[in-house]
């Protein structure tokens, strides 16, 4: 059945181990999770010599996949059989090799866990294979967390660690890092093994750990621009033109965008109490101040101005129209149109 990862790892961590996993999707961070669980959870240390296999899709055939899947475990309960990069197994949605798995799948062996962990990717959900998945296995699917979903998703995370974050850290984190989970839950696991015991994590935590600056961040730069405070906002990106590889600029655009899209939404819903504006705009209640402020400092026109502004950078960005312009120029130039 088709499951979410969240779902699946509430299961294992209960110890409810199915006969077929098949882990598909863009976002690795879940597959990775998931199946690194199974490989360390589902059999005892002593029995993983004889009764754990670990392959890759490159070096194996569904047949050999299949085979292993069959075999009974020794001396032991059962079995695992994991398959990394299972994208990568020869013939795999070509019908032929599709039709062994689908056959083991309707039928599978009890004492087997038989995991594929197949990234970047989904199977294609019209053909045989995924609908017999769906039915007789846990298909998952990791999907690219949505943009809105991101900070949910930090304060979830530090909350399962017995930690607690304050809006204006949770912004830097999210805006700062985005949306690649890995990268993500790395750099705050690199900040919370420093505590002995849960805090509050604040921007100086941030700064000190993990090495986003509490005063030169995209966040930072949102804020300039609420409140059209130019000097600020030219120190942010003199300091982003110095450090050009930490700060990136096609991600910085789609922060931008996000944040003029959200002064968009203040004009739209204007007599809404703070608390329902909170939700449209999905930020903390903490920062709607910043928004009315925005929503006073930019007109309904130039917030409209500005959306042609950063599609015009977003395309020299990627070297559409640019002159050869360096990104760091290229984003002075974007904010100064923002502003004046």
């Amino acid at each position: 059945m088709a499951s979410t990862p969240e779902t699946v790892l509430k299961d294992l961590k209960n110890g409810k181990f199915a006969p077929v996993y098949f882990i598909q999707g863009e976002e690795p961070y879940f597959v990775d999770k998931i199946t690194h669980y199974i490989e360390q959870h589902a059999i005892p240390p002593h029995d993983r010599g004889f009764n754990q296999v670990v392959m890759y899709g490159k070096d194996v055939t569904m047949s050999t996949v299949i085979n292993n899947a069959k075999r009974f475990p020794m001396m032991a309960d059962r079995q695992a059989v994991i398959v990394k990069e299972a994208q990568q197994i020869e013939g795999l949605g070509r019908e032929d090799v599709d039709n062994l798995l689908i056959s083991y799948v309707k039928n599978p062996l009890p004492s087997t866990i038989l995991v594929f962990a197949h990234k970047h990717k989904t199977l294609d959900g019209r053909k045989a294979l995924a609908k017999e998945l769906d039915k007789h296995a846990i298909l998952v699917k990791s999907s690219r967390i949505s943009e809105y979903k991101i900070i949910p998703y930090i304060e979830a995370y530090i909350k399962e660690h017995k930690f607690t974050i304050e809006p204006k850290a949770l912004q830097v984190l999210a805006e700062s890092i985005g949306g690649n989970l890995e990268v993500l839950t790395n750099e705050i696991d690199k900040m919370l093994i420093n505590f002995s015991e849960p805090v509050m994590i604040t921007v100086d935590h941030i700064q000190k750990y993990i090495g986003i600056s509490k005063e030169f961040n995209i966040f930072e730069l949102t804020n300039a621009l609420s409140f059209r405070n130019v000097a600020k906002a030219n120190a942010i990106i003199y300091y982003f033109s110095q450090n050009p590889k930490a700060n990136p600029l096609i991600p910085m655009i789609t922060v931008l965008f996000t944040h003029f899209n959200r002064i968009l939404l203040v004009y739209g819903n204007k007599n809404l109490p703070d608390s329902q504006l909170a939700g449209v705009l999905k930020v903390n209640p903490y920062f709607i101040k910043e928004y009315l402020t925005a929503a006073k400092n930019y007109s309904l026109g130039k917030v409209i101005d500005i959306f042609t502004y950063l599609k015009e950078a977003d395309l020299q960005s990627k070297g559409v129209e640019s002159n050869n312009l360096p990104h760091s120029q290229i984003l002075k130039e974007l904010i100064f149109k923002i502003l004046h």
